[in-house]
């Protein structure tokens, strides 16, 4: 699973039948999937379709996680893509309508179902709306992964998606009570929100830390509050975190110096900006309010990282003149200088065993505090 890819391609196939690019493809797919789909990589006979495909699609744990979410009978997959997403679904859902327009893309798709022995998905090579318009069926859910267009530069905002969800949603309602839709996870939460209508969950979904995507479920007579779960899957323990903007709102934290343990939470819930909660949920204090760092006296598990706090400095520019530190990770939390500006300017390395957070503290104090893992 090293071969190098240009190397593949520079030589003569060992194949009759198949090409250098071919190959590359086949091979390069799988190296893609060792690691974000690991069973359509164990399985036999698995066909690749072009990377940018892979790389579109959801990972094998994302694609189960969503599979929690929906309940039923019928489900529509409007924008197939590699079909990981509809590979979830179909374990929980008795029938699963695939559309895909890449026809070369859907026929790949196909054939790694029968492969995979999934056998309650109907393949449908065309536009989801299309088939959504042509068909007097109702479903028990309906899905969408929809694409940003392609050029658009403004503020990603749900308009600058193709299919427009914004047009379509009240088309889909007379199809479906349940919408499930998945965008960037830089698609501001609040606009997104604001853009909508009958939204009854988001979640937020990161992998070790890294956030991949949103889920915005969406129903037909929503009644409550909008519920907001960040969600940080890892190898070992999932952390869940479901709350209101009411209660994050109404959630006042307690602010305090550095103590003798520093925290700073996981990617989905900085992104899912649970800032308050988090806290009270922990019973640690936070160091400013627009700081996102935390503090104990003892240590507690939280969702995050973990450090003991070494010390802690005032932050001067003649800081470091001495050199005393040539090499540590650094992070910046509400701090006037980037990363970048402060490894230049006080000439540190990046890497090492201690971190240095150049923060700014409840008084307004600019404080670096040095720590190390635990």
């Amino acid at each position: 699973m090293n071969t190098d890819i240009v190397s593949v391609l520079l030589k003569k196939s060992p194949f009759p039948k198949i090409t250098p690019k071919e190959l590359a493809q086949q091979l390069q797919g799988a190296q893609i999937a060792q690691n974000k789909l690991p069973s359509w990589f164990k399985t036999t006979g698995i066909l690749y379709p072009k990377k940018l495909h892979l790389e579109q699609s959801s990972s094998e744990v994302t694609a189960l996680y969503k599979s929690q979410i929906v309940r039923g009978k019928t489900l529509l997959d409007m924008t197939g893509g590699f079909g990981v997403d509809a590979t979830a679904f179909a374990s929980e859902i008795e029938c699963v309508f695939y559309c895909e327009t890449n026809e070369e893309l859907a026929q790949i798709t196909s054939h790694n179902f029968e492969q995979m022995k999934v056998q309650n998905v109907h393949c449908h090579i065309g536009d989801g709306v299309d088939f959504l318009a042509s068909h007097n069926s109702t479903f028990d859910w309906i899905y969408l992964d929809p694409s940003r267009r392609s050029g658009s530069k403004k503020l990603i905002s749900l308009d600058t998606y193709e299919p427009n969800i914004l047009e379509l949603i009240k088309d889909l309602f007379t199809k479906s009570s349940n919408i499930l839709l998945k965008t960037s996870p830089l698609l501001d939460l609040k606009l997104g929100l604001k853009q909508l209508q009958n939204v009854a969950e988001v979640h937020v979904v990161a992998v070790r830390n890294e956030v991949k995507e949103l889920l915005w479920v969406l129903g037909k007579n929503v009644q409550t509050e909008t519920s907001i779960t960040a969600v940080n899957i890892c190898d070992s323990v999932d952390y869940k975190l479901t709350y209101t903007l009411s209660e994050e709102q109404m959630a006042t934290p307690y602010y305090g110096d550095p103590q003798a343990y520093l925290y700073e939470p996981n990617a989905a819930i900085l992104n899912a900006g649970a800032f308050g909660l988090v806290g009270l949920k922990h019973g640690v204090q936070k160091l400013s309010k627009h700081s996102h760092l935390y503090t104990s006296k003892e240590k507690v598990d939280f969702p995050g990282r973990s450090f003991q706090i070494v010390e802690t400095l005032h932050f001067s520019n003649k800081w470091n003149s001495d050199k005393t530190i040539n090499k540590a990770n650094i992070t910046t939390r509400n701090f006037p200088l980037s990363v970048k500006e402060i490894r230049n300017r006080f000439k540190i390395k990046e890497g090492g065993e201690e971190y240095l957070f150049f923060t700014t503290l409840e008084s307004g104090e600019k404080q670096i505090i040095k720590c190390i893992r635990c």
